[in-house]
């Protein structure tokens, strides 16, 4: 690796998983020093412990305001300072137009909205006492493009993607980048409801099932092949390295090509990944 984060430190939730765990990792080896947030303890724990000096695991339900403010405050108490904030974390979501009901709409934007206006929220002050930072947040296509990851979810990430706009408008005066990254068909946990585990998939099947979902999720890019966490990850590292600091107030969609029409549709890929 290249040391492209060389002496930054990042906060990225949801990092025990999926893209989170990909962005840890990458990170961590381009020199970043990382706090993993995150549910799942356990494993939050063995990462660090893998990692080595370089990262440290804070628990962190995102739904809850106060902890994604302690999450924030443990980093910069961990490694002197708070650079690069990625607000990864989200999850499934449930109800349609005429079907939701309160609790379901509460919980969709406490996950997805709320937690993205609360870490912008928390960080931005520690940004602007350093005079520099980069706050990255996971949207989606399916903020941009027809019916794509149910009701709520898409209205959440509308708003994640206008709260990105808004925000670097805010806060770039202060020498901080707010931008989004909107990832298409990508092979994540998020399909089996979250978690491999929490879905309860065996895991003597779980390669399987993310083999099936992989090529399942190939038939809606004109790439011709799923997205991997990896690609977001890469797209997190350029928002986070000095080579992306004139990036600001942006959505960078990370798709194959996908909202420009896909060889298939999204809804019929991602229901069929997942029998």
């Amino acid at each position: 690796m290249t040391g492209r984060l060389s002496g930054k430190t990042a906060l990225i939730t949801g990092g025990t998983s999926g893209i989170g765990e990909a962005t840890v990792e990458l990170f961590v080896a381009e020199g970043c020093k990382v706090m993993i947030a995150g549910r799942n303890a356990e494993k939050g724990e063995a990462m660090a412990a893998r990692l080595g000096e370089s990262a440290r695991f804070v628990t962190c339900d995102i739904t809850q305001e106060a902890q994604i403010k302690a999450a924030i405050e443990a980093t910069v108490e961990a490694f002197g300072r708070l650079d690069c904030l990625f607000s990864n974390a989200g999850g499934p979501t449930r109800g349609g137009p005429d079907t939701m009901e309160a609790e379901d709409y509460r919980y969709a934007m406490d996950l997805l909205l709320g937690s993205v206006l609360f870490g912008i929220r928390h960080a931005a002050p520690i940004m602007k006492a350093q005079g520099r930072g980069a706050i990255i947040n996971n949207s989606s296509v399916a903020a941009l493009r027809g019916h794509m990851g149910g009701y709520l979810y898409s209205i959440a990430k509308a708003g994640v993607k206008r709260a990105t706009e808004l925000a670097g408008m805010e806060l770039g005066q202060y020498g901080i980048t707010v931008n989004c990254i909107s990832p298409g068909a990508i092979a994540t946990p998020i399909f089996f409801g979250g978690s491999k585990a929490s879905a309860g998939l065996d895991p003597a099947h779980a390669d399987a099932k993310m083999a099936k979902l992989t090529r399942n999720l190939a038939k809606a890019t004109p790439l011709h092949r799923s997205g991997l966490p990896h690609d977001i990850a890469t797209a997190a590292l350029f928002l986070a390295s000095d080579e992306g600091a004139y990036i600001n107030s942006h959505d960078l969609v990370v798709d194959g090509g996908m909202i420009a029409g896909g060889r298939t549709s999204f809804e019929t890929t991602a229901a069929g990944a997942n029998v």
